[in-house]
């Protein structure tokens, strides 16, 4: 972006917030008042100077033509995007005074809040938007599309023990990539990985399609999506079995060992392979590879929860480490995320006073929830920080709720989204450079604080201050609450009892490391945080709460007319659906070409994709690089990307994962057939 000639150009440091590991530092460019350029620093070291892709173009999406700068209220059928400007006095009236409306006749538990990971900042989420709504008595939501059966599953086996640091991962002998694919969310893992391939470390990768980092890989395995649990199981089996397994390691620092294998036992390499559609010979061969080497990196990514069997899936993936006894040196272990690093600042908010407990709604169910008219139902929707249309499953159910018209709905947002189109009222959002945020990596081992580079674009607002303001006109406001950014950020850091440190810290433009420090071994200088400092690998509460107890495996759904399985991974130019605005060409249904053939379907041919909940016409893709019996749509598409405005998640089934509710967005099961041109 031009920023004019002999414009004046000044350089400022800021920190990305959005929902991906790394927290790059960024050093921003500014010229006449706006972002003309973004660019990475080394205050984080793991940033090295340079960002992604999709980060770099974030000025198109500031001042882009979707951007959204002043309030409105609907003027005209829902769906159609039609807002009539008005001030920002006007449309918080209208907000609050309808709040309070649907609460006195409904009870506060009649609105949901609708957020997710738009900013993993301290500062905008969990704040003041929390201290309205649980004070308005508003339904909660379980935010659970992603990351909650892994979660879960880690916070049981582990405590969510620190994992190991980027930098350590340029001393393993061998890294495993499981369910995630650093390349296009994460990608500053990818130099230590390479930095350790070039040292003599094996790779090996875990995904149903060929990734960049897969076609580098010493062994690429392709299990068929939902099959992750008896490939993990087999491996553990095999571990057992050979007399590899670490019994001194299990004896002094685990429990559960005993039933796991007993539980494993079943998954000889041939009933694995059977199941996961991968050859014996090559599960053998990564149980040996693992067991063989030292240090021995997990990175245990997502993509394996997004299924049925998703929490006992990522629970037997984590316990590997323990089985075979990788703990204790330097490159050896397993990262997951790295949040729970700031476990001495991530205490309750501190805009959030106790509240009295309101029905948990689960965001994956949305499209349920707002079928219910009447009592008990909800009549308010306030959503901001995410785009639900185009997340959440069973996106047939969610458009009809949101095409209500007794549905009052509030969209926040910097951008107009395909969500936005059914508000009554839609709010300009600042963006992350437009305001003040705290924020940490929960990949990378920092903490930044970035203050404003730029004012507003138009009358955008940030998220602290409009729920700040709308508590206010609720009379949810009560003395003595942190409202402005220092009296936020000042709270959070009196939680915690390196405050005064990090304060300092922050102060001086640093990004501080977490309690262990930046770079924890695990077993030496960080260890489970579970209840008795143990790796629990048969935790009580998973096993009670999944269908038929912890690590049993639920079949595929495929049915003969629905075969195909349909994935929607993550891309290099949206996180999660943020940016999608910015890219308006057609996204085709990837397939392979054997699959291709066999329904007469040619390369860059119009399809029909569907099932029993929805169907999504768009242009063929071979790719035999994916799995035979997977197709690919990505996640983070809009609407203007396919032909009839539906995406991957009108395919996506609302079922829920085995423990934590989560989104079963791989348990889609498709047909494709060719599409009138």
């Amino acid at each position: 972006m031009s920023s004019g000639a002999g414009a004046t150009e000044t350089h400022v440091a800021s920190a990305c917030p959005l929902d991906c590991p790394d927290a790059c530092s960024l050093d921003v460019t500014v010229a006449e008042g706006r972002v003309v350029a973004i660019g990475g620093s080394r205050v984080n070291p793991v940033t090295h100077g340079y960002i992604c892709a999709k980060v770099r173009e974030f000025p198109r999406h500031m001042y882009g033509e979707a951007r959204m700068l002043q309030p409105g209220l609907r003027d005209g059928p829902k769906g159609e995007g039609g807002f009539r400007a008005v001030s920002w006095d006007e449309a918080l009236a209208r907000v609050s005074q309808k709040l309070l409306e649907i609460r006195s006749r409904r009870g506060g538990e009649a609105i949901l809040p609708f957020s997710y990971g738009g900013s993993n900042g301290y500062l905008s989420q969990g704040t003041t938007d929390a201290r309205l709504f649980r004070r308005l008595g508003a339904s909660r939501l379980a935010r659970t599309v992603c990351a909650a059966p892994s979660a879960a599953a880690n916070a049981a086996l582990y405590g969510k023990m620190t994992g190991i640091a980027y930098p350590d991962y340029a001393d393993a002998r061998l890294i495993v990539l499981w369910g995630v694919n650093p390349s296009v969310s994460g990608i500053h893992l990818v130099p230590y990985i390479q930095e350790a391939q070039k040292k003599g470390a094996r790779l090996v990768v875990v995904d149903p399609r060929r990734t960049r980092l897969a076609e580098r890989a010493d062994l690429h395995l392709a299990p068929h999506p939902g099959t992750d649990l008896p490939l993990a199981l087999a491996v553990i089996r095999w571990i057992f079995a050979e007399g590899r397994a670490d019994r001194e390691f299990l004896e002094a620092h685990a429990t559960g060992a005993e039933e796991l294998e007993r539980r494993a036992a079943r998954w000889t390499l041939e009933r694995a392979a059977a199941e996961t559609r991968i050859p014996a010979a090559d599960i053998e061969s990564f149980a040996r590879l693992y067991a063989d080497s030292s240090p021995a990196a997990m990175r245990c990514g997502w993509g394996q929860e997004r299924n049925r069997n998703g929490g006992s899936a990522t629970a037997a993936i984590l316990a590997l480490p323990a089985v075979a006894g990788k703990f204790g040196v330097r490159g050896g272990g397993l990262t997951m995320s790295n949040s729970s690093a700031w476990r001495d600042v991530d205490g309750e908010a501190p805009a959030v006073a106790d509240e009295a407990p309101t029905r948990v709604i689960n965001m994956n169910l949305l499209g349920d929830a707002l079928a219910v008219r009447g009592p008990g139902g909800i009549e308010a929707l306030f959503v901001y920080d995410c785009n639900p249309l185009m997340t959440i499953p069973a996106q047939v159910k969610v458009r009809a709720g949101l095409a209500r018209e007794d549905l009052f709905t509030v969209v926040f947002d910097p951008v107009l989204t395909d969500t936005a189109r059914y508000a009554d009222v839609v709010l300009p959002a600042a963006t992350f450079l437009e305001r003040r945020e705290i924020s940490r990596g929960y990949g990378a081992l920092v903490l930044q604080d970035a203050r404003a580079v730029v004012a507003p674009a138009g009358e955008a607002r940030s998220n602290q201050d409009v729920f700040g303001e709308l508590c206010r006109r609720t009379g949810m406001a009560r003395p003595g609450d942190p409202e402005s950014d220092e009296e936020l950020a000042s709270a959070l850091l009196a939680s915690s009892p390196r405050g005064a440190a990090l304060r300092e810290s922050l102060d001086r433009g640093e990004a501080p490391a977490p309690a262990e420090g930046a770079r924890p071994v695990q077993f030496v200088d960080a260890f489970p945080r579970t209840s008795d400092g143990k790796v629990h690998l048969l935790p009580e509460e998973l096993e009670r709460e999944a269908p038929g107890g912890l690590y049993a495996y639920r079949p595929d759904p495929a049915t003969a007319q629905f075969p195909l399985a349909l994935i929607s991974p993550a891309t290099d130019r949206t996180i999660s659906s943020t940016l999608g605005e910015l890219h308006r060409s057609p996204v085709p249904l990837e397939l392979h070409p054997d699959d291709a053939a066999a329904r007469g379907i040619a390369d860059g041919a119009p399809i029909r994709v569907y099932n029993g909940l929805g169907e999504v016409r768009c242009r063929a893709r071979l790719n035999p690089g994916l799995k035979g019996g997977v197709v690919l749509l990505p996640k983070g598409i809009w609407a203007h990307n396919t032909d009839n405005g539906t995406t991957a998640t009108a395919l996506a089934p609302d079922t829920l994962t085995d423990i934590a509710g989560g989104a079963c967005l791989n348990d889609a099961r498709v047909e494709v057939e060719r599409a009138p041109a």
